[in-house]
């Protein structure tokens, strides 16, 4: 059987943060039958700012080894409202998934798995990818990948514990 890893951006939502700052995530579904990945299927929101995360960090991990896809330019005149500008930046966010998870170089990076695969925030998959969390890697993408909220602290120290039962019956 022929190896195969598709990836989806859609569902742009607008977040507000107060009554002056808002921001739009995606939904980022990715269906594959590689190995690589530790769940066949998946689903996470982004937002962009997290995409510019992502990319620094496999540049650092892969320093020279392999070229990093670009991400579609960050425009500060970005509207919230104009469809064509939101079609445009969810195709490119895409493409640029699309490149990284081709590369095999890319896709033996910790973080990008946590990215794709889990709701932790940049912070918890920087220190899960470190091994500076009681979980591994894979243990994170099973108990924090399902829905579209990110996890509270409180239920990722109960997860350590193996007391969220939330968390793993997700």
């Amino acid at each position: 059987m022929q190896e195969f890893t598709g990836v989806w951006v859609r569902d742009p939502r607008i977040q507000k943060e107060d009554f002056w700052h808002a921001f739009m995530d995606y939904e980022v579904c990715i269906h594959t039958n590689s190995l690589a990945f530790t769940k066949k299927s998946s689903c996470v929101r982004r937002r962009f700012s997290e995409f510019v995360w992502l990319r620094k960090k496999l540049q650092e991990n892969a320093l020279l080894i392999t070229h990093i896809p670009k991400l579609p330019p960050k425009n500060p005149f970005f509207s919230l409202n104009n469809a064509k500008e939101i079609g445009a930046r969810m195709e490119g966010l895409r493409k640029f998934l699309e490149a990284v998870v081709h590369s095999a170089v890319l896709l033996s990076d910790s973080c990008l798995h946590l990215f794709l695969q889990s709701q932790l925030s940049l912070k918890k998959i920087e220190a899960c990818a470190e091994g500076r969390t009681r979980y591994t890697v894979s243990e994170a993408i099973h108990s924090f990948s399902s829905g579209h909220k990110r996890f509270d602290s409180l239920c990722e120290e109960n997860m350590e514990e193996e007391q969220c039962v939330q968390c793993e019956s997700e």
